[in-house]
């Protein structure tokens, strides 16, 4: 029989896991019961396909892809910045470092994570942007390359310090098995070790995806917040994120049409990030498949 603190203990784990899963559970309702008050009033083909989104001006339009490509942008600038970065760092600290530059380099790493977001976005503005601004003609001063730049250095220790610990995990058999075969580290390290952790690699960059899509203040500083459905990075533009900021800032009188926009925007930012996790899932799961 269980010993009482065994009892215990398990009553607690069962409870912080049941208090997670109420938690996810009150935000899709809260999200899903507002919304539908918002989709009563706006049809959900014009929140889809309108090509524009400007709810609180005197000529509505309640097109949400603007305030999607803004964020899809971003994050697609952040990720061709943060992955490449991220997965080379991972290698070199795994496979190159000597054991005392990797126990001060890591450290150091995650300490991007820790800075303030706020910080970030001021460094993106009044650093990186008159940067590109010297090397791309016409850039504009609030754009989302700048900001997406930006992310990327945020999001780089999610994806290299994660990496390093999938890299590491990886049996020394394979390394052992790779140079038998006379392999270089360098193909080792991409050929043999990446492939053998990509379980944790992929994790990782699926967390780094979250984070950025989630990000609020560095495009709220730096991307000029004007709603525009477009790809180009050189241009103002906006995300869900902001957007529900702004609103939310107290100048939107409570419950009107113009505050529930904020909810049908969470209900999309919700949407489209579980579709993204959904796909990462998919490759990883093919990924594993073609390796095993």
């Amino acid at each position: 029989m269980k010993s009482i603190k065994e009892k215990v203990i398990e009553s607690i784990l069962f409870a912080c896991a049941l208090i997670t899963v109420l938690t996810t559970l009150g935000i899709i309702w809260v999200l899903l019961s507002e919304s539908y008050s918002f989709f009563s009033e706006v049809s959900l083909g014009e929140f889809l396909t309108d090509k524009e989104w400007t709810p609180l001006f005197s000529q509505k339009h309640f097109g949400i892809m603007p305030l999607v490509t803004g964020t899809l942008l971003t994050t697609f600038i952040a990720i061709c910045v943060a992955l490449p970065m991220g997965l080379t760092i991972a290698v070199y600290l795994n496979e190159y470092a000597p054991k005392g530059i990797r126990k001060t380099v890591k450290p150091i790493l995650e300490i991007l994570a820790a800075v303030p977001t706020v910080v970030y976005g001021f460094f993106a503005l009044v650093v990186v942007t008159p940067f590109l601004q010297s090397i791309i003609p016409g850039l504009s001063g609030f754009n989302a390359l700048s900001p997406g730049i930006v992310m990327g250095i945020m999001i780089i220790p999610f994806i290299s310090s994660l990496s390093e610990d999938a890299l590491a995990a990886v049996p020394k058999t394979l390394r052992e098995a790779s140079y038998g075969m006379g392999a270089t580290k360098l193909q080792t390290s991409f050929k043999v070790l990446i492939p053998a952790a990509s379980s944790g690699i992929i994790a990782s960059v699926i967390l780094a995806l979250a984070r950025a899509i989630g990000e609020t203040m560095i495009v709220a500083i730096a991307a000029g917040q004007q709603p525009r459905l477009t790809f180009d990075p050189t241009v103002p533009v906006e995300t869900i994120t902001t957007y529900i900021v702004q609103v939310s800032m107290g100048d939107v009188p409570h419950g009107s049409l113009e505050y529930k926009t904020i909810f049908a925007a969470g209900i999309t930012l919700f949407a489209l990030t579980f579709l993204l996790n959904n796909i990462s899932f998919w490759i990883n799961k093919r990924y594993q498949q073609k390796y095993e």
